[in-house]
């Protein structure tokens, strides 16, 4: 899937610009990662408890997208550590946006890419690859659809749809 490029944009400014256009997830997210304004396409998984259809795609070409991962919340199991978000930053995704947990939150916030969350365990995932790639997913009275653009700093992640 081919992505058109987004500049990281301060999402005040953006709301300031678009107001209520913008979707903005209610979500309360930490900034983890070493990027801490960030934005790209989305493109997205859903993957609860179990990382490896995301483990895929982080090895793949990110082309500056950022992918939305939808872990329904759960905070039994992480779904990105070091080495899946080290794959990304080396693969050119600008970001990840996790619904649900992180670990090795330290070496994530030495990486040269945007990762928030919900929280950390040191709790590894399953790996059967249940789940879904570049489908629509909800939380945060957001749908984060592939191809609009998403944009992430310290007050929060908003989207822009794609036909705006």
């Amino acid at each position: 899937m081919t992505v058109a490029p987004v500049t990281p944009t301060p999402t005040a400014d953006l709301y300031d610009e678009y107001g209520e256009r913008l979707a903005i997830c209610t979500v309360p997210f930490r900034g983890i990662g070493g990027r801490r304004m960030f934005a790209g396409p989305v493109r997205t998984v859903s993957c609860h408890e179990d990382n490896a259809l995301l483990r895929e795609l982080v090895h793949t070409p990110g082309e500056g997208a950022v992918l939305v991962v939808d872990g329904r919340g759960s905070l039994r199991t992480a779904l990105v550590g070091d080495l899946l978000a080290g794959a990304a930053e080396r693969n050119g995704w600008a970001g990840l946006i996790i619904h649900g947990a992180v670990r090795d939150s330290a070496a994530l916030g030495r990486l040269d890419i945007g990762v928030m969350a919900l929280g950390t365990v040191p709790r590894k995932s399953g790996k059967t690859g249940a789940g879904t790639v570049d489908e629509p997913v909800s939380f945060g009275e957001v749908t984060f659809r592939p191809g609009d653009g998403l944009y992430a700093d310290e007050d929060g992640v908003v989207v822009l749809p794609a036909q705006e």
